[in-house]
């Protein structure tokens, strides 16, 4: 006998459980747990109650009216933020999706990371009709976490999220929390995250010396904090909050919330100012960057409206403004006007970018110009340079002179044909 039929001889001779006789495992029922025992004084305090199936949730609300000031910005001024990325017709990171709602976020938690670290408040900020609304959900406990983050509605309709970091923390938070509950919570959707964070760096860069929400307020919103709370003490304040019942205390960290998120809010009116209204106050750096940032987005015509007006007011004391046009210039096969640039760009920085400006000399001379013996020109000096720059790193230079040698051998392979190699 063969040993599958081995098998199913054995098979036959094990006996099924009749189904009527199988029992079915209820899952235990959840019971809502109950509000703590601290709840009159936090709502005594300014907050408000909100029960849901999975138990409750604090919150508060605030309306502000279109002409709130926030520094040197009005709420108001969302309008044309907003209508200013309805205009244009390229695809931008910090541009919303026009299908969903728009709103400002911002968390607080106990901690950085981890498991175990919990988000104990979520603020949000959106424009309703004629006004702007704060709502702050505020953790009771971890045992009304699914509540809690039931509450925000995050699970309920997709939303352009502007954030400041949210894409490297808050929204990861959210996510892990999120997994933490997802036996007992709808589904976390997929929402536009848009990052202030990665906007300020790409605007302000070699313009601040730190991208910190206060540095940015103070520097460029004209917002200025009295009787803030330092960032580090909120998990403590909220823990204290939370065994002894002490509101008062807690209510500086909804605040501290409030002018992260509000901040959010005219943080966005001020980079897209920036970054699509041509008569905005700013520094020939911080265009020099905007015009950079839509040379990576390939929106070229932008970046050269944007370069060239650098350029026609500060002349040759922003030679960032004609390096980054070089190239544009170069695609454009604009050659000698591409030369120009570069030969003043080689000329005004130091660094990478002026080993850079150097090599696209030499590429022009070479390959488009036909003139040999400027490009090798352009070469020597680059290596000079290279080997005496001390702010370039061993890798680039390690990689630049590689290329300088090959180029320097052909270059002379073009003009003194019968030397030896």
């Amino acid at each position: 006998m063969s040993y599958e039929a081995k098998l199913m001889q054995m098979k036959k001779l094990v006996k099924k459980k009749p189904l009527e006789s199988e029992e079915v495992v209820q899952a235990p029922r959840r019971e809502k747990p109950p509000s703590p025992l601290y709840e009159d004084r936090w709502l005594s305090a300014g907050l408000t109650k909100e029960e849901n199936e999975f138990g409750i949730v604090y919150k508060r609300v605030v309306h502000y009216p279109m002409d709130y000031r926030h520094g040197k910005y009005v709420l108001s001024g969302l309008l044309n933020t907003v209508e200013s990325w309805r205009q244009l017709e390229e695809i931008h990171p910090l541009a919303p999706d026009f299908s969903r709602p728009l709103l400002f976020f911002d968390t607080e938690t106990t901690g950085l990371k981890g498991a175990g670290t919990l988000i104990f408040l979520m603020g949000f900020i959106e424009y309703t009709e004629d006004s702007f609304t704060l709502t702050q959900y505020v953790l009771p406990g971890p045992d009304h976490e699914a509540a809690f983050l039931y509450a925000t509605k995050l699970w309920e309709t997709p939303m352009s999220i502007v954030m400041y970091n949210g894409k490297s923390f808050d929204m990861p938070q959210v996510q892990t929390r999120w997994t933490m509950n997802r036996d007992i919570l709808p589904p976390l959707l997929k929402h536009t995250e848009i990052d202030l964070l990665h906007g300020s760096k790409r605007i302000w860069k070699n313009e601040m010396e730190t991208f910190k929400l206060t540095a940015v307020e103070e520097e460029q919103l004209g917002f200025f904090r009295e009787g803030d709370i330092p960032g580090h003490m909120a998990p403590i304040i909220y823990q204290d909050a939370v065994k002894n019942g002490r509101a008062e205390i807690l209510m500086k960290i909804l605040d501290h919330n409030e002018w992260d998120i509000l901040s959010l809010v005219t943080l966005y009116i001020r980079s897209t100012d920036l970054l699509l209204l041509g008569d905005s106050p700013s520094t020939a750096n911080a265009k020099t960057n905007i015009g950079k940032w839509f040379t990576d987005l390939k929106s070229y015509e932008r970046s050269k409206e944007m370069l060239a007006e650098v350029i026609e007011k500060y002349g040759v004391d922003e030679p960032r403004a004609h390096f980054h046009i070089g190239f544009i210039l170069k695609r454009e096969e604009q050659h000698s006007k591409a030369i120009e640039s570069f030969t003043i760009a080689a000329g005004g920085l130091s660094g990478r970018e002026r080993i850079i400006a150097l090599e696209e000399l030499a590429k022009l001379f070479e390959h488009k110009v036909k003139e040999p013996s400027r490009a090798l020109y352009y070469t020597k000096e680059a290596v000079r340079l290279l080997n005496s720059d001390s702010e370039t790193s061993e890798q680039f230079k390690t990689r630049m002179g590689n290329d300088f040698a090959h180029r320097e051998i052909r270059l002379r392979k073009k003009l003194f044909p019968g030397e030896a190699q």
